[in-house]
């Protein structure tokens, strides 16, 4: 695969992510009370809030923001830093050893793949590159 395709496909995977774990936590009874303001009043019991920062105060819309940054710079020819893939993918595994097995893995999917797309260019710069010649 190209660095091109494999940025856009983990910008993707993160957007995707993102929409799936909305749909996931969408349909609960928190929300009248969110909207009604029990978060701020102090009246909200512990899984109201366990659940807010699970959904709309959680990671979804920065994972959904970053999901579409990437894809855009993956349609510009462009790939985002190594390091954006070892911090997804590290942020992920500590999140399984918390928590054990769950939507977390998926995350492992676009972490793979921005690592792949780094090595994909790193890979495609040193062959056009061609050997060091030599020095006499």
């Amino acid at each position: 695969m190209t660095t091109r395709r494999l940025t856009v496909g983990a910008g993707w995977s993160m957007v995707a992510i993102a929409l799936l774990h909305t749909l996931v936590f969408l349909p609960h009874p928190y929300w009248g009370e969110w909207l009604t303001g029990g978060l701020h009043g102090g009246a909200a019991t512990a899984e109201s809030y366990s659940t807010f920062w699970a959904l709309p105060g959680g990671f979804v819309a920065p994972l959904l923001l970053l999901g579409l940054l990437v894809v855009r710079m993956g349609r510009r020819g462009e790939r985002a830093p190594a390091y954006m893939g070892w911090v997804v993918g590290g942020w992920v595994v500590g999140c399984v050893l918390l928590i054990g097995p769950s939507g977390f893995l998926t995350g492992l999917v676009p972490a793979g793949l921005l690592i792949a797309a780094d090595v994909s260019a790193r890979r495609g710069a040193s062959r056009r590159e061609g050997p060091v010649p030599a020095r006499h």
